[in-house]
């Protein structure tokens, strides 16, 4: 049975690039349309360390199961060892060393993924294809109820297939995977694993165990973790109120219809966490309940080839309460989440083509003291979509996309009217990927999409005591649009690897909040004194520019039967100015580091170095950030052959204890990320 590791290896992130430079031709490797996605090796590492002889499958790039290098738009997936290494308690903490991506860094359970500068309502979570269904868009102190340790892997993807999930994908999707509904009949009876870690830096203890198995054609899943930490350490002292203690799992399960190529599943999900809030001395109690469903099934008649249908409903809500237990505000979230997408069979050039429906709705909430910071309010969005790939020669690959959707949006502003606001955003999308020989790939992307405002930009009117803002929307919004060109160029040969892209946005009515230097109490009453409690925040609109570029480039060194040595250099970076001539706020700053790495069969070992530039490019009355560096080594150890899924680690991050502010944080004045911290993982397998 393929070893399914979960916590602990020791392999750097640079383990899919390995796999890329050892793997042969992508239109030699490419998996049929209809091929299922693997979760195991194909992320780019194996049980072993050593590098794999196929090539990642992004499931998310396209309805099709393509590889990573089939695709014009450059997309990333992070295996669950690289998630292990990661050791945070968020999904931006498992994303950290991918170009591009950055985080909020607002709160040890509160740090969403930020791509390319662009956060909140721009980047869409999802699990497993369907929504999130938290409330971590409406504020920055609010968590994502997915923890990492539950994940097989994430993915990151731009282009053409975002169009799929929303035009709150507007700048990018992330998608966490961890097969809580079976999308594959396993080959073994039961397979398990489990791990368990302790970190020096906030003390932290975590472990976590799932179990597959199968009985005839019924396929079974069940995971669960727990993890604590204290108040977490930094070069200047201990970070007051950051520590995390989290439970949660899951139970599902599907049928497959003989010939396992039609499945119906079902799975439910819980998670409970509570975390402090660093800047502040409230801290918040979250949980949600949630139920997904996934069903495949194959039609093989004529021009039609599948229909899936995919579904969840989540029941979220947090109390943010202080020091005592008292509650000052409770947030709630209901969420009904569901598409339906019907797969096409090759027409001449046109390969493959998807059409789908897609329908969300929500119903959001707060009762407290803080309630009025957004009072009830509803959004529903209800879409069609298309997306098609045409291979016009052998060389040339195009993969287009296009999307209209309703979205009806109600609440109340500050004015007390009750308001009912309607857009439908038309978006489409439409990438090249030519090769003119095997080992060289370019990639030209383009696409242009349109955004309806979210429930904050339209209907916040009052104090919110996570970030310590005072904050006022627009429910005269209009449409935001991003028109954006993409360059890409990646390189294959032999033990060398390379992925660069270049990009280039330009936005109509881009939606932003703009501080205003003055600062106000509870009630609303503000001043220009630079000293009060709440920071006024406008949500405002204007044209904008964001332009950057990232890379990643690895080359193997050494490679033998025992293992294979490589170094690694990666960088990115990302500018962003409003059409006043000022700046975008919260945006991060340039990133370039290398490493070596050394994956072998009993033994893996890494080392990373980043330096993270300073952020003097600070938006109005925002503060810029210096530069710091990250040092970041970790070893693994299978001691025995007779038992390789028993695996013995030691991660150790931000080696040079370099004090460490976000740029991207909302509250990076009052909080610096960790210090130099150690962690112990044991983790065991079964084969």
């Amino acid at each position: 049975m393929r070893s399914i590791l979960m916590l602990g290896s020791a392999v750097l992130a640079l383990a899919p690039a390995v796999a890329w430079a050892n793997a042969p031709s992508p239109a030699a490797d490419a998996p049929a349309a209809d091929a299922p996605a693997s979760d195991g090796a194909a992320d780019g590492g194996t049980a072993g360390g050593g590098s794999s002889n196929a090539m990642p499958i992004v499931v998310t790039a396209t309805p099709f199961g393509h590889t990573i290098d089939d695709t014009p738009t450059v997309s990333a997936r992070v295996d669950a060892d690289a998630i292990s290494r990661a050791g945070g308690a968020s999904i931006a903490d498992a994303l950290r060393d991918v170009p591009g991506v950055s985080s909020t860094g607002f709160a040890s359970g509160a740090s969403r993924p930020i791509i390319r500068g662009m956060d909140s309502n721009r980047v869409r979570l999802l699990e497993d294809g369907t929504s999130s269904s938290d409330v971590s868009d409406i504020g920055p102190d609010h968590g994502i109820p997915i923890d990492p340790l539950s994940a097989r892997s994430i993915e990151v993807v731009r282009g053409a297939a975002t169009l799929r999930y929303g035009s709150q994908a507007i700048g990018g999707v992330v998608n966490t995977i961890n097969n809580r509904v079976p999308t594959t009949l396993p080959t073994e009876a039961i397979s398990a694993e489990a791990s368990t870690s302790y970190t020096t830096v906030n003390k932290g203890v975590e472990t976590a165990a799932l179990v597959d198995g199968k009985a005839g054609q019924l396929a079974l899943h069940a995971d669960g973790f727990w993890r604590t930490t204290d108040n977490y350490d930094t070069p200047l002292g201990t970070q007051q109120n950051s520590w995390f203690n989290g439970w949660g799992g899951s139970v599902g399960g599907s049928y497959f219809l003989p010939g396992d190529k039609s499945h119906v599943g079902l799975a439910v999900t819980h998670y409970d966490a509570r975390y402090g809030i660093p800047s502040d001395t409230t801290y918040i109690d979250m949980r949600q309940t949630k139920v997904m469903t996934r069903n495949s099934f194959a039609l093989d008649s004529g021009l039609l080839k599948t229909f899936t249908l995919d579904g969840s409903y989540g029941d979220y809500q947090h109390s943010e309460k202080n020091p005592d237990g008292s509650i000052n505000t409770t947030f709630k979230n209901k969420e009904w989440n569901g598409r339906g997408e019907l797969l096409l069979n090759a027409m001449g050039p046109v390969r493959n083509t998807a059409l789908g429906v897609e329908y969300q709705h929500r119903d959001f909430s707060a009762v407290g003291e803080d309630s009025s910071y957004l009072n009830p309010a509803t959004s529903q969005n209800i879409a069609g979509y298309l997306f098609t790939e045409i291979q016009l020669a052998d060389p040339l690959h195009v993969e287009a996309s296009g999307r209209v959707e309703h979205v009806r949006i109600t609440g109340t502003p500050a004015d007390d009217a009750f308001t009912v606001r309607k857009y439908t955003p038309v978006s489409g999308a439409i990438g090249v990927l030519y090769t003119p020989i095997k080992a060289v790939k370019f990639g030209l992307n383009f696409s242009s999409t349109g955004r309806a405002p979210a429930l904050t930009e339209l209907f916040a009117r009052g104090a919110h005591d996570g970030p310590q803002t005072f904050e006022t929307g627009d429910p005269n919004l209009k449409i935001e649009r991003a028109n954006s060109l993409e360059g890409s160029l990646r390189v294959r040969q032999g033990g060398f690897a390379f992925t660069g892209s270049v990009y280039y946005t330009w936005y109509k009515n881009y939606i932003y909040g703009e501080l205003t230097g003055r600062t106000c109490d509870d009630d609303g009453v503000c001043t220009a004194s630079p000293d009060g409690e709440l920071r006024e925040l406008f949500y405002r609109q204007q044209d904008a520019k964001f332009r950057g570029l990232e890379a990643e480039m690895s080359q193997e060194l050494v490679k033998t039967d025992e293992g294979t040595f490589t170094a690694k250099v990666l960088g990115d970076y990302t500018r962003a100015t409003l059409d006043n001539g000022s700046n975008v706020p919260r945006i991060p700053p340039y990133r370039i580091g290398g490493g070596l790495a050394w994956a072998g069969k009993t033994l893996d070992a890494g080392i990373m170095f980043s330096h993270y530039g300073r952020q003097d490019k600070a938006g109005d009355f925002d503060t810029p950030t210096a530069g710091y560096n990250n040092l970041n080594m970790n070893v693994a150890w299978r001691p025995f052959k007779s038992h390789p899924g028993i695996e013995l680690a030691i991660v150790g991050q931000n080696l040079t204890d370099d004090t460490q502010r976000l740029a991207t944080a909302l509250n990076k004045d009052l909080v610096v990320m960790p210090g130099r911290s150690v962690r112990f993982v044991i983790k065991a397998a079964t084969f």
